[in-house]
């Protein structure tokens, strides 16, 4: 009897808890993550689950040496609310970091960050 007391009052408790407000997950980006790519390439396009704030969002990417490699100021591109993208200077071949900062547009931020490999000749 008492197990089901307490089920019951987990269940409720759940029930009443308030919805979860969706979050810009990052859904895939390009280069991929964790990839190896042959030659550098000439941007960072981040694609998420939700529509962003692009005066809120921002990508960061570095090489091993905690450089920046990035030209800065990332921007959605006109048509893709849920895309964000940043310029990359010519890369030679190494490891290098994307660490990413987005709010979607109903306020709630997420971040997280990811590596890729430049080949190289």
């Amino acid at each position: 009897m008492r197990g089901t007391i307490l089920a019951l009052v987990a269940a409720l408790a759940i029930g009443a808890a308030p919805a979860a407000q969706a979050h810009a997950l990052l859904d895939h980006a390009s280069p991929a993550v964790g990839s190896t790519v042959p030659t550098s390439p000439t941007s960072v396009t981040l694609s998420f689950t939700e529509n962003l704030k692009p005066n809120l969002s921002s990508i960061l990417v570095t090489d091993q040496g905690g450089q920046r490699v990035d030209l800065g100021s990332a921007q959605v591109p006109q048509g893709q609310p849920a895309q964000l993208q940043v310029g990359l200077k010519p890369l030679p071949a190494g490891t290098y970091t994307v660490i990413w900062h987005v709010v979607s547009v109903d306020t709630e931020p997420t971040q997280g960050k990811f590596t890729f490999e430049v080949a190289g000749h």
